[in-house]
C-alpha cells in the first residue's frame, strides 16, 4: 500500500483528508505541525505529500523549502492542499516547488481524482527525462 504524508494542524481537515485517502487505497501518516512534517518526510519516504500552508510553527512555504532541500526524495510530489487562495497564491506554491494544488475546501468527491492527476502529471514528467 502506498503511503501518504498528510502536514494539517486542523484535526477535522485531518480527518476527513485521511479517510478519503485511506477509502482511496493509501496509507496514511500525520504530521499535525512543520517541523514535524520535515521530520517524517525524510524517516518515512512517502509516495507523494499533502501540505497545508497554514500551519502553527513554519508556515507550508518553509516546509516545502525544507522538504526540498532534506534527505527526502526532492522528487516527492508535494500537493498543497489549503485554503491560502488569494491571487496567485497558486503561482507561488507552484514556483517555490509543489507539484499541485487544491483549494479548500475540499470536494470529497473529486478530490482523489484530482490528486490522481497531479501524480499522473508529475510522474510523466519525471520520466520523460526533464
Amino acid at each position: 500500500m502506498k503511503k501518504v504524508l498528510v502536514i494539517e494542524d486542523n484535526e477535522d481537515n485531518m480527518s476527513l483528508i485521511t479517510f478519503i485517502l485511506q477509502k482511496g487505497g493509501y496509507n496514511t501518516i500525520w504530521a499535525e505541525n512543520g517541523r514535524k512534517g520535515v521530520e517524517l518526510a525524510e524517516r518515512e519516504k512517502p509516495h507523494f505529500i499533502i501540505l497545508d500552508i497554514q500551519l502553527p510553527d513554519i508556515d507550508g512555504f518553509e516546509v516545502l523549502r525544507q522538504i526540498r532541500a532534506s534527505k527526502a526524495d526532492a522528487r516527492v510530489p508535494i500537493i498543497a492542499m489549503t485554503s491560502y487562495a488569494m491571487s496567485g497564491d497558486r503561482e507561488k506554491l507552484m514556483k517555490a516547488g509543489c507539484t499541485g494544488y487544491i483549494e479548500k475546501p475540499i470536494d470529497p468527491e473529486t478530490v482523489m481524482e484530482e490528486i490522481h492527476k497531479i501524480i499522473k502529471k508529475n510522474s510523466d514528467i519525471l520520466t520523460s527525462g526533464f
